[in-house]
């Protein structure tokens, strides 16, 4: 559900280095927001206040978000930390193979454009929906 950006309340937060912000505004730019904030029904926010900085940075009217029907405090500071609590980052192994799929994928060799070409062209054909 889009909420407008202007309706967010944040009180007060446990995490305080919100790192860099431009960076995941960049992210938006390209890809969109991936992920909704969590807000209560009172549109106080609960989960992503990165990106509701990142959406302010770009200038956003209004923000994907998911509406829990909570008002209790010790479940909203639950779901906060829940949020951050799980995720791991990449290693560097992780992300020299992603960059190697990524630059494998914008630069084709001769035989995957071959392959490709003919696919298409089944496709065609045939009348196949990807």
């Amino acid at each position: 559900m889009k909420v407008p950006v202007e309706d967010i309340i944040v009180n007060k937060r446990i995490r305080k280095d919100m790192g860099d912000i431009e960076a995941l505004a960049e992210s938006f730019k390209c890809y969109g927001q991936i992920t909704p904030i969590v807000i209560n029904r009172k549109k106080v926010l609960i989960a992503g206040g990165r990106r509701l900085d990142a959406a302010r940075f770009l200038g956003w009217q209004s923000i994907n978000a998911v509406i829990i029907d909570s008002s209790d405090e010790l479940q909203q500071l639950e779901l906060e930390l829940e949020e951050n609590k799980y995720r791991k980052d990449f290693n560097d192994a992780e992300i020299a193979e992603a960059a190697r799929k990524i630059y494998q994928l914008k630069h084709p060799t001769f035989f995957r454009r071959i392959i490709k070409a003919i696919a298409r062209f089944f496709k065609k054909l045939f009348r196949i929906k990807d």
